[in-house]
């Protein structure tokens, strides 16, 4: 029986096919540390120890691109947009920036989208962007691409897409749009584009002071795989900015390709669902007077 999800060899010790991952803060003997937690006694990529607040690099295996051996060892991730004063002030739209933490509160990467002026105010969140996202020593491991399409869930053109290179120059995966009435639904996609996961998320995006949950399943939506919830943050910073939280969660054993695939779905699903236009802000805000 094949495995519902890609799995990776990048590490030793790692689970094997139809084993389960030791339970978290319970490290497999000779196997690696609890998912989330740096590697003790690892050298770190480029030489010396990472800033402070960084997770430390493990020593990243032949077959994994270089970048990505964080994601070897993990198997949470903390999305957190970082808030623009200029912008919760002014509604001017400025260049999204993330912070990618593990469970431990380490940063892991840093995201930064590379957008004009011009496109970020005029196409609000239907923008197409890059997206850079660095490790510690400010190196680009990966690069998200979304192309513009105009915005409809029923015509296949105009179907949403983001393409995800690791390096940059390097397609490891695409996040597909797949054509839905009412709920939400992405396809993961490998580097040949043929699905290796699938997302669904809830038909309302409304959900007063709690997490919206977005489930990842298998290929063929037998099993349940991970998930990817857009986190409560407070009702002010809900209305008055568009700075999201996400959790994403998926195996540790999982291949990092398709961890990074599934990363990159998180920036997708935040710009076509959580991402205040300045008029949509200006709304809510007066539904509150």
């Amino acid at each position: 029986m094949s495995a519902p999800y890609p799995k990776g060899d990048e590490a030793s010790g790692m689970p094997q096919p139809g084993g389960q991952p030791p339970p978290y803060g319970q490290p497999q003997p000779g196997g690696p540390p609890p998912p989330g937690q740096p590697i003790a006694m690892q050298p770190v990529a480029g030489g010396g120890a990472p800033p402070a607040g960084w997770m430390q690099a493990p020593s990243g295996p032949a077959n994994c691109p270089p970048g990505l051996e964080y994601l070897t060892q993990i198997d949470q991730l903390l999305v957190k947009q970082k808030m623009e004063a200029i912008e919760a002030f002014t509604g001017f739209e400025t260049n999204n920036k993330y912070e990618i933490r593990n469970t431990m509160g380490q940063r892991v990467y840093m995201a930064v989208e590379d957008t004009c002026c011009c496109t970020r105010n005029c196409c609000g969140s239907a923008r197409p962007f890059d997206i850079k996202v660095m490790d510690n020593h400010k190196k680009e491991v990966m690069h998200l691409e979304r192309p513009l399409r105009c915005t409809s869930c029923l015509c296949f053109c105009c179907l949403q897409k983001l393409e995800v290179q690791a390096p940059p120059g390097t397609v490891v995966g695409y996040v597909r749009q797949a054509c839905s009435c009412f709920h939400p639904r992405y396809k993961i996609n490998n580097a040949q584009d043929e699905t290796v996961l699938r997302i669904k998320g809830p038909c309302c995006r409304c959900n007063i002071c709690g997490d919206i949950e977005f489930e990842v399943t298998s290929a063929d939506e037998s099993t349940h795989v991970g998930q990817i919830s857009k986190q409560w943050s407070g009702l002010a910073k809900e209305i008055f900015t568009d700075a999201d939280n996400f959790g994403v969660t998926f195996p540790l054993d999982m291949d990092v390709k398709t961890k990074a695939t599934m990363l990159g779905a998180v920036f997708l699903i935040d710009f076509m669902y959580f991402e205040h236009d300045e008029g949509d802000i200006k709304k809510e805000a007066s539904h509150l007077k």
